[in-house]
């Protein structure tokens, strides 16, 4: 299960790599020499949790990723972004130091040890002590954004769209939900907790967050908002599959960690894209813009039918191994809230493109935006010298796009998400000996 949180977190790293190094150039960002060291302490600290062998040693790496990442949520320097990094680094800290390491405490003082083992550490503990300390586990995991303790994610989009990639796809959610599985499968272990009972209640927490978070996310016009309310459904997918405590649950929970990825991190790459390019954050401004910027466009409607769960993309066979070990265990209202929760990313993923591709704009609004910017630089002799920080120009068509710095990691990702799915029998094949398969 590391293995595979390791291999995602540092492939998608390379190519928000050069994502970032597009968008903070073209967006003029200041401070990059700042950004870029908690970047790659941000990136060690993942991997440090990915290859932990033991509940402290995550512990540490986890908490060094909270500290690393939130430079970068204040990266700005305004009031907002301000504001945000309290309510970041506040919940994450809080729930960490409340809940995580005071279980952490209890389980050396129950088990003795805090290594990880197939089967869990906790079997012989009374009932009532692993339904506690399991539910502290799970909130204590502040990065997995369960509800009531999600606010720090939506909070977290002042930061640059390199940061909100890292934050959603890359790092710090991922870590959040890799933590809970691995909680779940080398601490507890499947048959402690299905002869406790301890997660059938988180279960439904789940289930609530992931349709709550839908309908929150469809009313939202900013478009990193709406993704960031998307993400935090998403992520109770996770732990949902890690809930239903059957090895069926685990593979679909650590599917979707991979397939999730590939495919909300092109939608944040899209988004940035369109911020570097037209500067525009809200979707009711962005009508039209399609015409302008099809290729990023395009892979944002691939990454959507990836979330959606449709084939040909990958996120079709997580979403399948999270309803099967529903059906095994008789328990249809988590099919029904996958199922209402896959319409509801239709609801508020589609839009985007539609009005992108089929919105009416004001003539030459979106065409010449950005190209503008470039001429002005250019007559101030302040363009920039490196042609892979310049926007996409295709003739004298109006048709223009993104820096190919920008652009490349998008195609890449959107590309990903295709090929998971022809290929979700390898990553299936590698995880179900982890989970007991």
């Amino acid at each position: 299960i590391g293995m595979v949180f390791a291999g995602i977190a540092s492939f998608l790293w390379i190519a928000t790599s050069f994502y970032a190094f597009g968008y903070m150039r073209g967006h003029h960002e200041i401070n990059q020499t700042r950004f870029f060291f908690c970047f790659a302490v941000a990136i060690m600290s993942s991997i440090g949790i990915a290859f932990s062998g033991n509940m402290l040693t995550l512990f540490i790496f986890y908490e060094m990723l909270t500290i690393s990442t939130f430079p970068l949520v204040t990266h700005s320097g305004t009031d907002e972004a301000r504001r945000a990094g309290r309510v970041y680094l506040g919940i994450l800290l809080s729930t960490s130091i409340m809940f995580l390491l005071f279980a952490t405490v209890w389980t050396y003082a129950e088990a003795g040890t805090l290594d990880f083992r197939p089967g869990g550490i906790l079997g012989k503990s009374a009932p009532g002590i692993v339904a506690v300390l399991f539910g502290l586990y799970i909130y204590g995991v502040g990065k997995a954004a369960l509800m009531p303790f999600h606010r720090w994610l939506p909070a977290a989009m002042v930061a640059p769209t390199p940061v909100s990639a890292l934050l959603h796809a890359v790092a710090v959610v991922k870590a959040g939900v890799f933590t809970v599985v691995k909680i779940t499968v080398y601490i507890f272990g499947f048959e402690t907790l299905q002869q406790t009972g301890a997660s059938t209640w988180l279960a439904y927490v789940a289930g609530a967050t992931i349709l709550i978070a839908s309908l929150v996310a469809m009313q939202k016009d900013n478009l990193k908002a709406r993704l960031a309310y998307s993400t935090v459904s998403q992520l109770s997918y996770v732990v949902l599959g890690a809930m239903l405590a059957t090895g069926t649950g685990a593979l679909g929970a650590t599917m979707h960690i991979a397939m999730h990825a590939f495919g909300k991190i092109t939608l944040f790459f899209c988004a940035g894209a369109i911020i570097v390019f037209a500067h525009k954050t809200e979707i009711s401004d962005m009508k039209g813009l399609g015409r302008t910027m099809p290729v990023t466009f395009f892979c944002f409607f691939l990454g959507s039918l990836s979330i959606i769960g449709l084939p040909p993309f990958g996120g079709m066979w997580s979403k399948w191994y999270l309803a099967l070990p529903a059906a095994e265990t008789e328990q249809a209202v988590f099919i029904a809230v996958l199922m209402i929760s896959s319409l509801l990313n239709v609801a508020y993923l589609l839009p985007v493109v539609l009005h992108g591709f089929f919105g009416k704009a004001n003539e030459n609004e979106h065409q010449h935006g950005h190209l503008h910017d470039h001429q002005l630089d250019h007559e101030h002799g302040k363009s920039e010298p490196n042609p892979l920080l310049r926007p996409l120009s295709f003739g004298q068509s109006g048709v223009a796009d993104a820096p190919i710095l920008c652009l490349a990691p998008i195609v890449l990702t959107a590309a990903g998400c295709i090929v998971l799915f022809f290929y979700a029998d390898v990553v299936r094949a590698f995880i179900l000996p982890a989970v007991g398969g």
